[in-house]
């Protein structure tokens, strides 16, 4: 098994974390996932334990089987739930602290629910681009309209305060175009971007990215998700297609949906910074972000950002976006 069967990562590695099952039984796994969590014997079969899996999730209440090959702490079956659209609800108060402090020796029990028609917050799209790309972007953002009432673009330019423009679905003042100049800081221009939101929570996006509206619809639902369980960040698969083939980096999570408060740290690769640290954050598999990207693009990249940053610029992951993917 070179992938997770939950989140498809390549993050696969030894363990030595142990559950306990209801009845008093304790197991240790030999092999983790390093971005889900989830646990696995050596010789469990990936599928049937999906199917097992997916059955569980199905159910109004999640009860693990304390003889399958896989198990999972009720943080990993929030992130495992979302990939049927499914959110969870802890059953208890020791079910409550064992999200709040992953990942616990507790093995997941939950309500389930459906995150369609589930309780929503609102949240505001922000996109960074360069000048060029406007109207391109402004041109794909209507598709958007059935999930966002709050859109703001912040264009690498000239500073220029935001204001409103005209697009189709939109509710007039509903999409404002701002400027800053970049400066080679990316955490700066996403700070400068969040704070434009009207909204408590904002999803970014990148010009060579786009989101499936299903995807988008499901991300109010989401940010309740969150902040139920103390959550401030919450990351998306991404998919990389370098002239037009998938690479193999994948699900290569980007933390994009944040509430608004939080701040990015990192001139070039730049992540959020969590007041909590990472169990603050969670990954959501309902959908992915899209990157579409050009081998060109790709071998002039690396060397950018390690001039805008030194040291961080991971020249390593050109080679590995330029390789497909391997399943």
């Amino acid at each position: 098994m070179r992938r997770c069967f939950v989140c498809a990562a390549a993050m696969l590695a030894p363990s030595v974390r142990a559950l306990n099952f209801p009845g008093g039984r304790q197991r240790l796994f030999p092999i983790a996932c390093g971005s889900c969590g989830v646990l696995i014997e050596p010789d469990a079969d990936p599928e049937r334990c999906w199917r097992d899996l997916a059955g569980r999730l199905a159910a109004p209440v999640f009860v693990p089987d304390p003889e399958a090959g896989y198990g999972l702490d009720l943080y990993t079956l929030r992130s495992a739930a979302t990939r049927l659209g499914r959110g969870v609800h802890p059953l208890g108060e020791a079910d409550r602290v064992a999200l709040l402090q992953p990942h616990s020796l507790r093995a997941a029990e939950s309500a389930l629910y459906d995150l369609d028609g589930a309780e929503q917050r609102l949240v505001s799209l922000g996109v960074i681009c360069r000048a060029a790309e406007r109207d391109s972007v402004l041109a794909a953002l209507s598709a958007q309209a059935a999930w966002t009432a709050d859109v703001a673009i912040l264009l690498d330019g000239p500073a220029a305060p935001a204001r409103a423009v005209p697009v189709p679905s939109f509710a007039p003042g509903a999409v404002r175009v701002a400027a800053r100049p970049l400066a080679g800081d990316f955490a700066a221009q996403r700070n400068a971007l969040q704070d434009l939101a009207r909204n408590a929570w904002m999803l970014q996006l990148d010009a060579d990215e786009a989101l499936d509206p299903a995807t988008g619809a499901r991300l109010p639902a989401l940010a309740a998700l969150a902040e139920a369980g103390d959550v401030v960040s919450v990351g998306l698969p991404r998919r990389n297609c370098v002239d037009g083939i998938l690479s193999d980096i994948y699900p290569d999570v980007q933390y994009r949906l944040n509430r608004t408060a939080v701040r990015y740290a990192g001139r070039v690769h730049e992540r959020p910074v969590l007041p909590g640290g990472w169990p603050q954050s969670f990954i959501a598999l309902h959908g992915a972000i899209d990157h579409t990207l050009t081998g060109t693009h790709v071998r002039a990249r690396s060397q950018r950002y390690e001039a805008l940053d030194p040291g961080r610029g991971r020249p390593e992951e050109r080679d590995a976006l330029l390789q497909p993917y391997r399943a």
